[in-house]
């Protein structure tokens, strides 16, 4: 017994070894200028991730895992399907679909994300100071994803992603292949939590490739976490973020949660008068997340989530992301 408990100790730090090696080749390395693809840091069918300031890499599950680490599916024990919009800033529109299947001991996810926003909305023109005459959606992203995930030995996660970026700005196209890889290690039943995930591999002209890594520390009434992100185009990114959970045996109802984040992005100016930031009390800042999220395991006979998150964002306004989850 005590052979096989240094087996599988020795094979899940050689595994996030690996894992760590394999992140560090393929991943970002520091350079001049951006990378194409930025819309892929925008947290899309992640409400939850963006509520608790991007600290979610430790904490991924269900259907929000695809679209942030797909080893947050390895342990998904029913059919899952997750519907998600966000509004963003000056019309631009962000729509995802997520679907999770169990098959055996392996776990298969796909996803379908499509931002957008409409040519009337675009105020933009040509090198000659000539308005844009465009018809239909002036930006015209899509992704799609197929994603695997599976537990080893209990209590590490590992999963991967590959996408397929279609990307269309004003008529500007581009076509790349991209990779997430993933893993979580849960420790002392769950109470204790390590991610660690390479994600939009591949060429970093092209998509904006990162290293991230977390932790978190799960109890029945709260939830901490933290993570580091280093893009290839951008200095390195921390955030934090705090949940309350209201447990479903207390309300008899569903459980609730009340989330806040904190992101050290760059602040954008002052919220307009107005404007839900500046009547809350954060009209200057671009930094602190808000959100919420409900669960009912018995809704007739199904599972039914639904997530809210607020991105407060100075002059550019705030940002909504609203997503429902059905279990079967």
């Amino acid at each position: 017994m005590k052979n096989n408990k240094y087996i599988k100790l020795l094979t899940i730090v050689t595994i996030f070894s690996l894992l760590g090696v394999w992140v560090e080749a393929a991943g970002p390395y520091k350079r001049a200028g951006t990378s194409a693809s930025a819309f892929l840091k925008l947290g899309t069918g992640a409400p939850e991730a963006q509520a608790l300031g991007n600290a979610y890499t430790a904490l991924s599950s269900g259907a929000q895992a695809l679209f942030w680490n797909p080893a947050g599916i390895a342990t998904s024990t029913s059919r899952e399907i997750q519907v998600s919009h966000m509004q963003w800033f000056e019309g631009v529109g962000d729509s995802a679909v997520g679907y999770i299947q169990p098959i055996g001991k392996t776990i298969l996810g796909v996803s379908l994300r499509y931002m957008r926003l409409s040519g009337d909305d675009l105020n933009a023109r040509d090198p000659e100071g000539i308005p844009y005459n465009i018809t239909g959606d002036a930006i015209r992203d899509f992704v799609a994803t197929v994603s695997l995930g599976r537990t080893f030995f209990g209590v590490l996660d590992i999963g991967g992603t590959a996408k397929y970026i279609n990307e269309d700005n004003v008529g500007v196209k581009h076509i790349n292949p991209a990779f997430d890889i993933g893993g979580k290690l849960r420790i002392s039943n769950n109470r204790f939590v390590i991610g660690v995930m390479g994600q939009n591999l591949g060429d970093p002209d092209e998509v904006p490739s990162a290293i991230r890594g977390g932790a978190a520390i799960n109890t029945k009434y709260f939830t901490v976490s933290g993570e580091i992100v280093d893009y290839v185009d951008d200095k390195l990114r921390y955030g934090v973020g705090l949940a309350i959970h209201i447990p479903e045996d207390l309300v008899q109802v569903a459980s609730f949660d009340i989330r806040v984040g904190y992101y050290n992005r760059e602040n954008t100016g002052w919220a307009e008068d107005g404007d839900i930031a500046e009547k809350i009390g954060l009209e200057t800042t671009s930094k602190v997340t808000l959100g919420f999220g409900f669960y009912s395991s018995e809704v007739f006979g199904y599972g039914l989530g639904l997530d809210y998150t607020m991105m407060p964002s100075g002059a550019l306004g705030t940002a909504h992301q609203l997503a429902v989850r059905l279990q079967f």
